[in-house]
């Protein structure tokens, strides 16, 4: 009897000792936190250095994952439709399944390299000719420009006055300029140019590497997908592994939404802009449209970006032109924001204008022109999963999740956990009882009706 008294005494003293440990555990974890957070703030440069330099390591295998992901939909299309031909004559179905694959995927590098190839080949003379003839003429332009402006300013003496002094100061600025910084930036300049040849040699090295790294990820993409989940599964419980799981599956479906309907846009407004400036007779019209195209790759801001530079370019040439290039540009962003962009995106991302802009700026803001392009999908995925969390909370807690039940409340009774909403005005309490009313009379002629 006392050695079971004793055991339950240990027992009881452990049970009371557990929630201490819990607490203090907690607390030694929330401290270590504090200060690697502390730390990586004070040490911020040295941790960017860190990341920038993990970034360059990785650059093939992110290169070759990317282009993995991009491909990845041309593999799958080819494949439901080789599958079947090839069980069909062959015996064996894993080696029909392997040979299928590997025609997939060569394949669909095959197209992309075809469409990259013709694309190029058909832009790059045009691009060409368009900057020769601009490098030919822009020093004319400037000269007419130059001319107008002497013609005009000839007639005040006053305003001569001011342009000449402003010519003779200007010239003197360039002169000190070019004197004690350009020259002795000579070496630095040469330098960068030597050391930019060199990055350019190992962007295009790490481009052949990630060909071969998305070679591999493709042939074995179910293993990594599989290895990825069973990982999953053994770290986490299984509620929040399936919750992980599908939040990555909705993550795929918004990237792949998104990514891939803003290339089809984005090369249909090309196109269109190309049509369009070449009906008008439009100064530099390839080199505009492919400005244009590659731009409204960034949503939201991109085409303005894109419109400001061809705008000055075609008003180098023809200040009329440049006028009607304007108006242009306004009218096919609109038609692309309310007819072609949402026929292809459609509600993709699940965001609002607001939050859009948001993201763009927010990520463009941190990681330049990627981070405009990829923010959106991004921010989406975040927006998702808060919006998952708050609905689970709202759930647990037996309140509405829907936002219109708090647009008028005013608090929350802690007694029946129920909103209190404020008192409606009579204005709104006489549309409710009209709708009331409309809806009493459309029941009652409705069971009329009935035999």
């Amino acid at each position: 009897m006392d050695k079971q008294e004793n055991k339950q005494r240990k027992e009881k003293s452990n049970w009371n000792i557990r929630p201490y440990m819990a607490v203090g555990l907690t607390s030694f974890l929330v401290i270590v936190a504090s200060i690697l957070f502390f730390f990586l703030i004070y040490r911020y440069h040295g941790f960017t250095k860190i990341v920038d330099k993990m970034m360059v390591i990785l650059q093939p295998i992110i290169i070759g994952l990317i282009l993995a992901y991009l491909v990845t939909p041309i593999v799958n299309f080819e494949e439901r439709h080789l599958l079947p031909y090839m069980r069909e004559k062959m015996k064996n179905p894993k080696k029909a399944d392997k040979m299928v694959r590997g025609l997939s995927v060569a394949g669909a590098l095959l197209f992309v390299a075809v469409i990259i190839g013709v694309l190029l080949q058909m832009v790059i003379p045009e691009l060409y000719r368009s900057i020769n003839g601009m490098i030919g003429t822009l020093p004319r332009q400037v000269n007419s420009f130059m001319d107008w402006l002497n013609e005009y300013v000839s007639s005040d003496s006053e305003i001569s006055g001011y342009l000449e002094t402003a010519l003779t100061k200007g010239t003197e600025f360039f002169e000190n300029w070019a004197q004690t910084e350009f020259l002795p930036q000579t070496k630095n300049i040469i330098a960068g140019l030597t050391s930019g040849v060199i990055i350019a040699v190992k962007l295009v090295f790490n481009v052949v590497v990630g060909i071969i790294i998305s070679i591999y990820v493709l042939m074995s993409k179910e293993d990594f997908i599989g290895q990825s989940k069973k990982i999953t599964y053994a770290v986490f419980p299984a509620k929040k592994a399936n919750a992980i799981i599908h939040t990555v599956h909705k993550s795929n479906e918004i990237f792949g939404g998104f990514i891939s309907g803003k290339i089809l846009d984005s090369l249909i407004i090309g196109l269109l802009c190309f049509a369009c400036l070449y009906l008008m007779k439009m100064p530099y019209t390839v080199l505009v449209s492919v400005i244009v195209g590659v731009t409204n790759v960034i949503p939201f801001f991109g085409p303005y970006l894109g419109a400001v530079p061809s705008a000055i370019l075609i008003m180098l040439a023809n200040p009329i032109k440049g006028l009607y290039f304007i108006i242009f540009i306004v009218v096919l962003q609109q038609i692309d924001g309310n007819i072609i962009g949402p026929k292809i995106l459609g509600d993709s991302t699940g965001l609002s204008s607001f939050w859009v802009v948001f993201a763009i700026l927010t990520f463009g803001g941190i990681f330049g022109i990627p981070g405009m392009i990829i923010g959106v999908p991004v921010f989406a995925v975040i927006f998702y999963v808060i919006k998952n969390i708050l609905s689970w909370v709202l759930k647990k807690k037996q309140l509405p999740r829907d936002t219109e039940s708090y647009i008028r409340a005013e608090r929350l009774d802690p007694a029946t956990n129920r909103l209190i909403c404020f008192p409606e005005e009579d204005s709104v309490k006489k549309q409710r009882k009209l709708r009331e009313s409309k809806k009493e009379n459309r029941d009652e002629k409705n069971k009329a009706d009935r035999p």
